[in-house]
């Protein structure tokens, strides 16, 4: 293409050269022949275009099932979704009872997943495998609609319902199909999802921290503990319990103190039997001692 320039530039050139103009006025005629050739260009493509499109909708429109089907199956073929999407979206419902319907019902569902539509694809392979549980389509069916609830699922700091969601479906695969090769992948895919679940309460305890609501802090971390047992925010939780203790006790009216500091107390053996070498031991000590200035002064 950039050849055909080139020569319809030195055409112009040589016409331009007969007619002795000067140069701006070379430059002006030569852009005005060029804007005219890709004009018409693009003319020719944008028909072209259009007598594809109007016999794609013709087929839509009055194309027979066969027709669509296979029209279908070769847009399908080709990787192009969004045709084979559209003409899916009428066989799914013309071919029902029929025996070409498990197939094209499969590829609708993955038609909706390859353009990235997750949550109709994650109905259409539920409702697949529920609708044709001996089809050989499944148990794929089945993993591919909580593998779209996990791709749907939120960014930690917004709301996480889709992530419960997400990991709802994936263990009702794990509990449908326990043998699957996929098992091990759900398990994966879970754990990154509880993970995630972890942090966002995880922050939204240190959220309370932060803006010294103390009491509120504590249950928060205390919630996150008895949620997520194994949770890799355990050591962090628990000293900031002992943080929040600690200053929500020194924060208190002179009859609670004493009963919140003991509180604070109990938070800081807590802390030292789970993790005897903290990386929070130094600042926990530096605590414990002032808790142990307050109890002493309060006696």
């Amino acid at each position: 293409m950039q050849q055909n320039n080139v020569r319809i530039i030195r055409f112009f050139h040589q016409i331009i050269q007969l007619f002795n103009a000067n140069a701006v006025y070379s430059l002006i005629f030569i852009n005005f022949a060029l804007m005219k050739f890709w004009r018409n260009f693009v003319l020719i493509v944008l028909i072209l275009t259009g007598v594809s499109c109007s016999e794609y909708d013709k087929l839509l429109r009055e194309g027979t099932p066969q027709a669509r089907l296979e029209a279908a199956n070769d847009y399908y073929s080709k990787g192009n979704y969004f045709k084979a999407l559209q003409l899916y979206d009428q066989l799914i419902v013309e071919l029902r009872g029929l025996p070409q319907f498990e197939e094209a019902y499969y590829k609708y569902c993955w038609s909706n997943y390859q353009q990235e539509q997750y949550l109709a694809a994650a109905y259409y392979f539920k409702n697949l495998a529920k609708t044709l549980p001996n089809s050989k389509y499944a148990e794929e069916s089945l993993y591919m609609s909580a593998y779209c609830q996990y791709l749907e699922s939120a960014d930690t700091p917004l709301d996480q319902s889709s992530t419960s969601d997400a990991l709802t479906e994936l263990q009702l695969f794990v509990n449908k199909y326990p043998k699957s090769e996929k098992v091990q992948q759900c398990n994966e895919l879970m754990d990154e999802l509880r993970f995630k679940l972890e942090t966002k309460d995880y922050n939204t305890a240190m959220l309370y921290y932060k803006i010294e609501e103390y009491k509120a802090a504590v249950v928060a971390f205390s919630n996150l503990l008895k949620e997520y047992p194994a949770t890799k925010y355990k050591e962090q939780a628990l000293f900031y319990i002992l943080k929040s203790e600690y200053y929500y006790a020194a924060g208190s009216i002179d009859s609670k103190k004493k009963e919140r500091f003991e509180h604070a107390t109990k938070a800081y053996t807590t802390l030292m039997l789970m993790f005897p070498t903290s990386s929070y031991q130094k600042d926990a000590e530096i605590i414990n001692e002032k808790i142990k200035t307050q109890i002493s002064k309060l006696n």
